[in-house]
């Protein structure tokens, strides 16, 4: 019996109708899908049910990583025992990501993933209703999250999932996600840079802001950066002259 393993905050899905629902939200069949965090492969014998064109998982946990090895077929799968947050995915490209996502890591992930698009196209995961609503631009203040998806491309709230269908049960809720990605052209060293040294302090005036205070005019100079819409952050942004190597 494989036991959860805290410290990569693991929480198996064990409800297959949910599994169904996530499958049911992305068209897989003959396309390229990447899932991350298969656990037992409850989700992954969905996604194979709906014929891929390739098909790769990516689990971290070596001992999870060998139940998948003998619980699939390695001819219909690519299974690779590695960490998604290091994982080079400049390897594939055109590409769906579907994610169960540990909950240690989704926000890190999620960040790093949306400026992806060379190699993605979509993003389907299940995360924390709390991550969930910082990533939706179109209800309340502006922050990082809020920011980075609406420039990275379109975001959606699909479903809630309740806590008792993982074993063992969380301590919070869950929402099905949805991104599908932009193709336009993303410095990302620029626009982690900018996320970094803009969103500081939401409490304090942008004219606090030394990085920035040349590109703001008299319109905003006084609000704090929770308070712009997004098209005002955009124009910052646009602005912004990326300089470190």
């Amino acid at each position: 019996m494989i036991i959860p393993k805290k410290s990569l905050g693991q929480n198996f899905l064990n409800d297959k109708n949910i599994a169904n629902k996530i499958v049911n939200s992305i068209n897989i069949t003959d396309n390229n899908i990447i899932e991350i965090g298969p656990g037992l492969g409850i989700l992954t014998e969905k996604i194979l049910n709906e014929r891929p064109k390739e098909l790769i998982i990516i689990e971290k946990d070596f001992k999870l990583y060998n139940k998948l090895l003998h619980k699939f077929d390695r001819n219909k799968i690519t299974i690779i025992n590695d960490d998604a947050l290091i994982y080079d995915f400049s390897k594939i490209k055109n590409f769906k990501l579907i994610s169960n996502l540990p909950y240690n890591i989704s926000s890190k992930f999620l960040l790093k993933t949306l400026k992806l698009n060379k190699n993605l196209t979509e993003i389907v995961c299940m995360i924390q209703s709390e991550l969930a609503d910082k990533f939706n631009y179109k209800k309340e203040k502006m922050n990082k999250y809020k920011f980075i998806s609406k420039y990275c491309g379109e975001y959606k709230i699909l479903f809630n999932v309740s806590s008792n269908v993982f074993y063992p049960k969380p301590k919070v809720s869950s929402k099905i996600v949805k991104f599908i990605l932009n193709k336009q052209s993303i410095n990302n060293k620029k626009l982690d840079y900018f996320i970094k040294i803009f969103f500081i302090n939401k409490r304090k005036k942008i004219k606090s802001n030394k990085n920035i205070i040349n590109l703001l005019n008299d319109k905003i100079i006084n609000e704090r950066y929770e308070d712009l819409k997004y098209d005002e952050i955009l124009d910052i942004y646009e602005k912004f002259n990326f300089t470190i190597s």
